[in-house]
């Protein structure tokens, strides 16, 4: 019996040791790997808060302000409308092009024709003269209208018809124009003369904040040394070992603080770095994962092309199809702020854009009606363009709804020969019922204004969207002045949109206002770094 006793009493001692020991393997190993991999996302957090918080302080607090940011829609001069298009064309010998608007600048009208090689050319509406480099003239007017500045000396003017460093895809508009000027701001002006629209602008400060972003914030210096799939993919695994570290932090320093914690002296440093380490971590353990969470969750978005700029649909147009002459159409001049031609199930047809009393194509009584209505309500704006038919000049009812339907008809089917935009012609109908490539429509609307689900981001203004009954609720946004794609979504874009807009950009706080906002955001990286290097103090400390 005492023997018994004594062999139990041996083997749960033996236990208490085997456990005992492992507890302390495995408190050994947290709190060593916890050191480790803080040590080795050191670097990307360093880059990620200080670049990640200079960008309020660029796009808020220290923001470049133009004179102009868009060009106001005035009625068209019809007084310097002597020729209609047809006689313009027919006197320049063209037989085929692509679109067409009205300009004016210079004290001059032009008709502002796209060729079949999608270069923009300019002739004059009182006497069909081509004006000499008007594309490169115009985007110099344009350019000087936006920062009102006659007088600084042009250093270049170029054409971009690529994205690159300082005029990345982010601005979604090509072809751009690129003007600099001899000013001590540096600042550079990029024009789309094709929609006569501010594309984005440049000086010396936004240059160097854009290059401290691309490198620091964007990695975009490993494109240079490999592809964007190991890019995102080395900056998925170091966001994934930074949740990682935070979760052992809280583990060491929060849930099991009391078997890990030593005592120290009033005057120990380790100690002392400890603590704040410990107290400043615990207080932005969240929003650390919410930066790095929503970080990686974004990043997974960018291995996915975005080819939204390849769809467009833009054929060619024969001179002898417009029957009716511009001039002959049933319009009150004194509304009309431009023309183009649009292609519709095959028929071509005047778009006629009226005038707007709103500024800024919204009047600022409906935004704020419509905000306080919900987001569902903010569709309400009313379409500003009409469709003429072109040999019979009948207006074609609810034409800008039947031209989305017909775009988006024509996307679907670009979308399943590879994105060509030449693989397909909009000869479907667009009756809801017979259009096979089209689902069914859940709803649609007019949007002259951003919004959260079509955000600044996008670019163009104003778009049709079109919900469509899909299992993940695909929606259309088409520019039906251009027939280009300006966005789709379906439910996982929305899902990353709300993940980045909530936990990365902090729009949770909206509610305090743009100011706070960003002070919240910035208090929050800041929080993150100053972590990041007491741990490090803390790693040189120790050994």
């Amino acid at each position: 019996m005492a023997n018994n006793i004594v062999e139990i009493a041996d083997d749960s001692i033996h236990k208490e040791s085997y456990f005992g020991g492992l507890k302390k393997k495995i408190k050994r190993n947290i709190y060593r790997w916890h050191r480790i991999i803080g040590l080795v996302t050191m670097i990307p957090v360093i880059f990620w808060c200080i670049s990640g918080m200079m960008h309020p302080f660029m796009s808020h607090w220290f923001k470049v302000k133009l004179a102009h940011e868009f060009v106001k829609p005035e009625a068209v001069n019809q007084a310097q409308i002597k020729l209609s298009l047809q006689e313009v064309l027919t006197k320049n010998e063209i037989t085929e092009f692509k679109n067409f608007r009205i300009v004016s600048f210079n004290n001059q009208t032009y008709y502002q024709v796209k060729r079949l090689s999608n270069r923009l050319a300019y002739f004059n509406a009182t006497n069909a003269e081509m004006l000499k480099d008007g594309d490169k003239k115009y985007a110099e007017f344009l350019a000087r209208y936006f920062i009102e500045d006659q007088t600084a000396k042009i250093i270049s003017i170029e054409e971009i018809t690529d994205f690159d460093d300082e005029y990345a895809y982010v601005n979604r508009l090509l072809p751009v124009w690129k003007v600099s000027f001899d000013r001590a701001d540096g600042m550079d002006i990029y024009v789309e003369t094709e929609q006569t629209r501010l594309a984005n602008f440049n000086e010396n400060r936004r240059k160097a904040f854009l290059w401290v972003f691309r490198t620091f914030h964007n990695w975009d210096f490993l494109m240079k040394i490999t592809n964007n799939t190991l890019r995102i993919s080395i900056m998925i695994g170091f966001l994934s070992i930074i949740i990682i570290s935070m979760l052992s932090g809280l583990v060491i320093y929060g849930f099991m603080w009391g078997k890990f914690k030593k005592p120290r002296n009033a005057n120990d440093k380790v100690g002392i770095l400890r603590k704040y380490h410990r107290q400043i971590g615990l207080w932005v353990a969240f929003v650390t994962f919410t930066f790095a969470f929503s970080g990686a969750y974004h990043a997974t978005k960018k291995l996915t092309p975005d080819e939204r700029i390849k769809y467009f649909y833009q054929p060619a147009i024969k001179t002898t199809d417009l029957q009716t002459a511009t001039l002959a159409l049933p319009l009150d001049w004194t509304k009309v702020a431009n023309l183009s031609l649009a292609k519709i199930d095959d028929k071509l047809y005047y778009q006629v854009f009226t005038k707007s009393e709103e500024k800024g194509a919204w009047k600022k009584e409906q935004q704020d009606k419509a905000e306080k209505m919900g987001e569902s309500k903010k569709l309400d704006a009313k379409p500003n363009v009409a469709y003429y038919d072109v040999q019979t000049a009948s207006l074609l009812p609810d034409g800008i709804m039947l031209h989305a339907k017909a775009l988006v008809g024509h996307f679907i089917e670009q979308g399943k020969s590879g994105g060509d935009p030449a693989c397909c012609d909009l000869t479907a109908s667009t009756d809801e019922g017979d259009d096979e490539a089209l689902p069914a429509i859940a709803s649609t609307g007019f949007l002259t204004k951003f919004d959260k689900e079509y955000g600044f981001v996008n670019k163009r203004l104003p778009v049709v969207k079109l919900a469509l009954v899909t299992d993940n609720h695909l929606t259309y946004y088409v520019e039906p002045a251009t027939s280009r794609l300006a966005a789709k979504v379906i439910d996982s874009d929305r899902r990353e949109g709300l993940s980045f807009g909530v936990l990365h950009k902090f729009l949770f706080m909206d509610w305090a206002g743009k100011d706070i906002r960003d002070i919240v955001t910035i208090l929050s990286a800041l929080g993150v770094l100053v972590v990041s290097l007491f741990g490090f103090a803390l790693f040189l400390k120790v050994k």
